[in-house]
């Protein structure tokens, strides 16, 4: 398990460079998870990043939830190394609201595999039950594909890649809208309106 995690501290460190903060939590029944936190100048492309957007950017990252594998909640026995692995990446721009208090909602998130027995997974929606941040007009987020920002980490067979999965910030209207149309419907609604989804304080998209 400090294996895993100490590679993908490297993964993380060599994608995003070093982390101006951390912060630790341990929930009941659970290992340790991490939050990292990184400022970027910018300018990189991601999901939902409108033309021309710049700015400083944060980056979120979580470390300890790809210690464990995932396993499916209807498995008697879970592998103890077979099963996806991830971490959770939130990208938000800087200085618009007071978005370091979103450690605690991603560390929640991050343990959920443990505590709720779920596969995270592209696609999947994932509730926090109340602001990201203070103020935030989102309290779940729509997870996306990974393989961008920070590359998927290669492990030793068995054991599968550990993939850095975007959190895409879901007002309450879009997440309704997804249950019904899907994830793939949101996210080209979100791209024909050039929403910039990194902005913390940003509206809901028209969804007519």
């Amino acid at each position: 398990m400090a294996e895993v995690l100490s590679l993908v501290e490297a993964r993380l460190r060599t994608a995003l460079g070093e982390p101006d903060a951390r912060a630790a939590m341990t929930f009941v029944g659970t290992d340790r998870v991490e939050v990292l936190r990184f400022l970027d100048a910018g300018d990189r492309d991601e999901p939902g990043d409108s033309p021309g957007s710049g700015g400083a950017v944060v980056r979120y990252a979580t470390l300890g939830m790809s210690a464990r594998p995932m396993a499916d909640p209807t498995v008697v026995v879970a592998d103890p190394q077979r099963g996806p692995r991830a971490e959770l990446v939130l990208s938000v721009r800087a200085g618009l609201a007071d978005t370091d208090k979103v450690l605690r909602p991603l560390a929640v998130l991050a343990a959920s595999p443990q505590v709720e027995g779920l596969v995270v997974a592209p696609g999947a929606a994932l509730e926090v039950g109340e602001p990201l941040w203070p103020g935030a007009p989102f309290s779940s987020v729509l997870v996306a594909e990974s393989g961008g920002l920070v590359a998927d980490l290669e492990l030793d067979a068995p054991l599968e890649p550990v993939r850095f999965l975007p959190l895409l910030p879901m007002t309450p209207n879009e997440a309704a809208w997804k249950r019904v149309k899907g994830a793939q419907a949101l996210q080209e609604r979100w791209l024909a309106h050039g929403t910039d989804l990194r902005d913390p304080l940003r509206a809901s998209v028209p969804l007519d």
